[in-house]
């Protein structure tokens, strides 16, 4: 599950970088690398909306797998 948790977040980063590039500069970087309107393009703003739903849903759930375990004595 670790591996998806990664996954999500780096979506969501790539989703809010290119939210500040086009608030920022008016510069869409995944219609620019993709296509604009293109089916690629799309795709990835899908999965970075799907990966936030995740975040937003397995917060607490995440935060539990990743929280450090103390070493039993």
């Amino acid at each position: 599950m670790k591996a998806i948790d990664v996954l999500a977040a780096v979506l969501v980063v790539v989703g809010a970088l290119n939210w500040g590039l086009v608030g920022a500069l008016r510069f869409d970087l995944v219609a620019w690398l993709f296509g604009a309107g293109s089916l690629l393009a799309s795709i990835v703003y899908v999965l970075v909306g799907v990966a936030g739903l995740f975040q937003v849903l397995q917060w607490r759930a995440i935060q539990h797998r990743w929280q450090a375990r103390p070493l039993a004595a």
